[in-house]
């Protein structure tokens, strides 16, 4: 298989993204590296499990850091991702199972919301 023609669909399907899509796409990225990190946890595979939940902080700071503090809702929302960053550090730190899979379920809820947010944003868009 040529990987070239791969990694080119690849790249053009992420530059043809609106904003929300690559906001959903990095949500669904933390769910699935959450999920990763308590299978990892299971098997007791700690590089994995590091691996992910180092990843899960790279996407929350990266979340935090493109908010657009215009808006009031920014501050809270980096309120919510710093209390993130914190009880992940406590996770990878103590290898805490119930703390992440406390920790899950919010990751999932989140990502929700903004699914349910883009939806309603680009059907409003198709009706003007």
């Amino acid at each position: 298989m040529d990987m070239r023609g791969y990694q080119q669909y690849k790249q053009q399907s992420v530059n043809s993204m609106t904003a929300g899509e690559l906001l959903l796409l990095l949500y669904d990225e933390l769910v699935k590296r959450g999920t990763m990190a308590s299978i990892a946890l299971e098997k007791e595979d700690f590089p994995t499990f590091e691996s992910a939940i180092d990843r899960c902080v790279d996407i929350i700071s990266y979340l935090d850091e493109t908010l657009d503090h215009k808006y009031p809702i920014s501050k809270d929302l980096s309120r919510m991702y710093e209390y993130f960053t914190y009880q992940l550090g406590r996770i990878r730190i103590g290898r805490n199972k119930k703390e992440l899979e406390a920790l899950r379920p919010m990751l999932a809820d989140l990502r929700d919301t903004f699914h349910t947010a883009e939806k309603s944003s680009s059907g409003q868009g198709k009706r003007g």
